[in-house]
């Protein structure tokens, strides 16, 4: 499902469930432990990366059409949660985005202080064209990395690459595939170089509307985001969306 390892003074979480690293209710409750714990270790900073050809493709839709609203009603709490621990993390976190991060992946991939992508890797968050609205904590997640550029993502459901990631938020800068790893551990120690308590302090000061707002918004919307994404409607729109872009139902 995933590993934990370390690189010296970093921690690299590597996420290995499947072809691609989908999204499940496992594998949420079990990145989002992981990084609590982190938190409490002597890890100075930690990177997440994927294993093999994604990053993450996002949420397991064909787990979520299988297993109907029930799944949902459990899955979508615990993928807020996962974003959650991992936008306030206190420590420094770099993201390395290997290959796909699409929805959830892309969000995911947000969370991080430093943002990497590889040549060639895509990452955007097609929510809406697949049918479905963002809970709280996707939505505020993306604004705060991406600024200005959060409606072309949102509403465009675009995969950027390249340039393109970085000139949206979503990435700050693209390393060569071969040179992901090892850039984004070298990152992670030059960001564990800066003072701990300092850093914990103003990653909060930065974050902290951010997060209000998540709490805010997920009290009064959230219920509502759910109840569309365990419809039978929501099912129909994801079912043609996975027939369209994968051409399977």
């Amino acid at each position: 499902m995933f590993q934990v390892d370390r690189d010296g003074e970093v921690a690299v979480v590597e996420v290995d469930h499947g072809k691609v690293n989908a999204m499940d209710l496992e594998l949420a409750e079990g990145l989002a432990g992981a990084i609590r714990e982190l938190a409490d270790t002597d890890a100075k900073a930690a990177v997440l990366i994927g294993a093999g050809r994604a990053f993450s493709a996002g949420v397991d839709l064909y787990r979520l059409l299988d297993e109907g609203a029930g799944y949902a009603d459990r899955f979508l709490p615990a993928l807020s949660d996962l974003l959650n621990a991992y936008f306030e993390f206190p420590k420094p976190l770099v993201t390395a985005v290997n290959g796909a991060a699409v929805a959830g992946g892309c969000i995911l991939a947000c969370c991080g202080d430093r943002r990497l992508i590889a040549e060639g890797a895509r990452i955007g968050a097609p929510e809406l064209r697949v049918g479905v609205p963002f809970p709280a904590s996707p939505l505020e997640i993306i604004r705060y990395a991406c600024g200005g550029h959060t409606e072309e993502v949102v509403y465009s459901g675009k995969l950027f690459s390249g340039a393109d990631a970085v000139r949206v938020g979503i990435a700050h800068e693209v390393v060569p595939a071969e040179e992901l790893r090892a850039r984004a551990v070298a990152d992670a120690n030059d960001l564990a170089t800066l003072a701990p308590l300092p850093f914990r302090l103003a990653k909060a000061q930065l974050r902290r509307p951010t997060v209000d707002r998540i709490r805010e918004y997920a009290d009064t919307g959230d219920r509502e985001v759910v109840d569309i994404w365990r419809s039978d409607d929501a099912a129909t729109v994801i079912r043609g969306y996975l027939d369209r872009t994968i051409g399977k139902g």
